[in-house]
C-alpha cells in the first residue's frame, strides 16, 4: 500500500536553523520530503516553505497531530503558522459565468479531462444562456438573476446555494458583477477572478476599449483573488499578447480571450495544488 502523500505549507519570520530543524522532525515521524520549494520576502523577512511529502509510517490525521504539538514548541520564537493538505482531498469548486462563455468552457474542458485537481460542483450563472454547455458536461446548472435594484437578495441566493453546494473555491470566469463587500465577509472562502487586462493598467469596465483608445502595442490578462477593491487583489498570474496599431477593439478582444483562457486555467492549476502564498497584497507562487 502507497504511503500517503500531503503538502505542508509553512510561514514564519525567517531565521537560520528552520529548514533543518522541521527536515529533522519530519525524518522523525516518518516523512519522506519529495519536493520542496521555499523563499524568504526581502523586505519584511517573510518566510514561505511548501513540502510535497510522503508519511510513511504514520496517517495523515496522525502526522497532524504530532505536527500541532511539536512546530511551535519546537520553534516557538518565529510566529510559524502552518497547513498539512492531504492529496486525496480534492476541493469542491464552482464557476460563476454570464455570457461569454471561453473562460468557462475551457474550465470544463479541463475538468473533463482530469487537468484540475478538484470536483467541479456547478456552474451558477445569472444569466441561461450558458446552460446548454454546461448541462453538455454533466454538470449542474443554476441560475440567479441579478437585478441592479435587488442585487443583495441575489447575492444572498448565491451565499446559499455555495454553502448548500459545499464550495471551497469559487472561480469568476468572467461573471461581470462586482461582489459587494458584505458577500465577501460572509463567504471568507478564495475567490478566483479573471480580468481581461494587464492589471494595474486598465481595471474596471472595457478595458479592451481603453486600451485600444491609449495606443497600447501589448494588452494581456490577469488572475487575480478577489478583494474589496475593484480589480486590485492579489495577482496570481498574468500574460500578454503583442498587438498592433491595425487592430479595432474587437481585434484586441479576440486576442484576449486567448490569454484569458490560458492565465485563469494556471491559475486556478496553482490555487488548488496548494502553490500560492498571500502576502499582504501579493502572492507568492511556486512552480
Amino acid at each position: 500500500m502507497a504511503a500517503p502523500t500531503a503538502t505542508l505549507l509553512i510561514t514564519s519570520r525567517d531565521r537560520a536553523g528552520i529548514i533543518a530543524a522541521i527536515s529533522n522532525l519530519l525524518y522523525s515521524h516518518g516523512c519522506n520530503i519529495i519536493n520542496s520549494d521555499q523563499h524568504t520576502e526581502e523586505q519584511d523577512g517573510r518566510f514561505f516553505w511548501r513540502i510535497f511529502l510522503a508519511s510513511e509510517r504514520l496517517g495523515l490525521d496522525q502526522l497532524r497531530a504530532l505536527l500541532s504539538q511539536s512546530l511551535e514548541a519546537l520553534l516557538p520564537d518565529i510566529g510559524i503558522k502552518w497547513e498539512l493538505h492531504d492529496s486525496t482531498h480534492r476541493d469542491r469548486m464552482v464557476i460563476l459565468v454570464s455570457r461569454l462563455p471561453h473562460c468557462m468552457m475551457d474550465l470544463l474542458s479541463r475538468h473533463h479531462f482530469g487537468e484540475l485537481e478538484a470536483d467541479l460542483a456547478a456552474v451558477i450563472s445569472n444569466h441561461p444562456d450558458m446552460e446548454p454547455m454546461v448541462r453538455a458536461f454533466g454538470i449542474p446548472f443554476t441560475l440567479i438573476p441579478v437585478e441592479r435594484a435587488h442585487k443583495a437578495e441575489a447575492e444572498a441566493a448565491l451565499l446559499a446555494a455555495l454553502r448548500e453546494l459545499k464550495c471551497d473555491t469559487l472561480v469568476l470566469a468572467r461573471y461581470m458583477q462586482v461582489l459587494s463587500g458584505d458577500f465577501l465577509r460572509a463567504w471568507g472562502k478564495p475567490i478566483i477572478n479573471i480580468h481581461h487586462s494587464f492589471l494595474p493598467a486598465f481595471a474596471g469596465n472595457s478595458p479592451y476599449r481603453q486600451a485600444y483608445e491609449r495606443g497600447v502595442k501589448l494588452i494581456g490578462a490577469t488572475a487575480h483573488y478577489v478583494s474589496e477593491e475593484l480589480d486590485a487583489g492579489p495577482i496570481i498570474a498574468q500574460a500578454t499578447i503583442e498587438v498592433s496599431h491595425r487592430d479595432l477593439p474587437r481585434d484586441l478582444t479576440l486576442k484576449g480571450k486567448d490569454a484569458e483562457v490560458m492565465v485563469l486555467a494556471k491559475a486556478v492549476r496553482d490555487h488548488l495544488q496548494k502553490r500560492v502564498f498571500i502576502h499582504q497584497n501579493r502572492t507568492i507562487v511556486f512552480d
